[in-house]
């Protein structure tokens, strides 16, 4: 496939990511397609792709030779709309959160499989240069077993607008668990996603109609809209191995300041990947850090590590990555069937908040 043409569905702030990787990559981003045309309109015209359509459905009828598609609507909208693409002979690259549960992504992971084509999600945290040294040193055992991790991403003042569809459970699934999973998923890569047990889990609605903690992304409030998802969640999870994994996410919640960690311990070493940021959401503010933690001459040795800095944290990296696998250039930095164990522990906590106990995994 010497030239890989590919088709954006949606057309949000989130696609420049996913175009400017492609064009990296070297793909042919053909055409763009959104309900609200205009918006498909004037992200064709930034990037010059040749045609634009309201509906994905149209653009393929129009343009059939394309290979690939990413999917980047609402969250309600990705099992439906990568199932469709997947049935008609497209790979697919969807947009965070797989899907609203479980269920839905194993739909998609097995859609897949039948139609022989490849799915990949929007795990951009992994693609992070940071991230993907830290992997070499758990691939080469220099980390050991990783007994437990420490998944955060929090923020002070966070939320993405009141009553639009980040804020209502039925199109998003949720509030910041769900929204901010990364952290999680980056966990559960580094600890190559072992079988969750069980989850114990609570959530929060604090600060949910104070206009004083919404984040800076420009999202219009709606009025008379919805705001029925948490704000903050902590959880904790046991795996069939005695492993351990805590989860603290919020959008608003009283912090210093946005977080975005993990932090890991195994039997030879530790390691921390690390973002904060002078202002919650902004990218331009942040710090990032990158350290491993050993015994070394029976001293303690902090080890820090050294990479070029990513302030797209990965995002045009994991289109590119995408592209390649198509290709058979790269290995994939995500695989679709360790979405469906995210997923799991995801609905587990929301269940286990809603019931006051914790819940056991199938």
């Amino acid at each position: 496939m010497a030239d890989l043409k590919v088709g954006i569905i949606g057309a949000g702030g989130i696609t420049d990511y996913h175009i400017n990787g492609y064009l990296k990559a070297g793909a042919d981003v053909t055409a763009i397609s959104d309900t609200q045309i205009e918006r498909a309109k004037v992200q064709a015209k930034k990037f010059n792709i040749p045609k634009y359509f309201s509906s994905y459905e149209e653009m393929f009828k129009k343009t059939p030779e394309i290979d690939a598609v990413s999917v980047c609507v609402p969250n309600k909208f990705h099992a439906f709309v990568s199932i469709d693409c997947l049935k008609m002979g497209k790979h697919v690259f969807c947009e965070k959160p797989p899907a609203l549960n479980a269920n839905e992504t194993i739909q998609m992971v097995n859609t897949a499989k039948d139609s022989n084509r490849i799915l990949m999600f929007d795990f951009n945290n992994r693609a992070r240069p940071e991230s993907q040294v830290l992997m070499k040193y758990i691939k080469e055992g220099v980390v050991g077993k990783i007994n437990s991790a420490q998944a955060l991403w929090i923020r002070r003042c966070g939320i993405p607008g009141f009553g639009g569809w980040f804020t209502q459970k039925n199109l998003s699934g949720g509030g910041p668990v769900i929204d901010l999973l990364h952290m999680i998923d980056l966990s559960l890569y580094f600890m190559k996603f072992p079988q969750p047990r069980w989850v114990l889990a609570s959530i929060f609605n604090d600060f949910s109609t104070n206009p004083e903690f919404k984040g800076p992304w420009g999202i219009p409030d709606v009025k008379d809209g919805k705001m029925d998802v948490e704000t903050a969640a902590h959880a904790f999870v046991r795996f069939e191995g005695g492993e351990v994994l805590f989860i603290r996410n919020s959008w608003a919640e009283m912090n210093k300041r946005e977080e975005v960690s993990v932090t890991f311990q195994g039997t030879k070493a530790g390691g921390l990947i690390k973002r904060i940021f002078k202002r919650d959401g902004i990218d331009e503010t942040a710090i990032d850090e990158c350290e491993l933690y050993t015994q070394e001459n029976r001293c303690p040795v902090n080890r820090k590590i050294i990479v070029e800095p990513d302030e797209k944290m990965g995002r045009e990296r994991a289109v590119i990555n995408f592209v390649n696998t198509i290709l058979k250039k790269e290995e994939p930095f995500s695989r679709a069937e360790e979405a469906i164990i995210l997923m799991k522990i995801i609905d587990a906590v929301y269940l286990s908040a809603e019931k006051g106990v914790s819940v056991e995994i199938d």
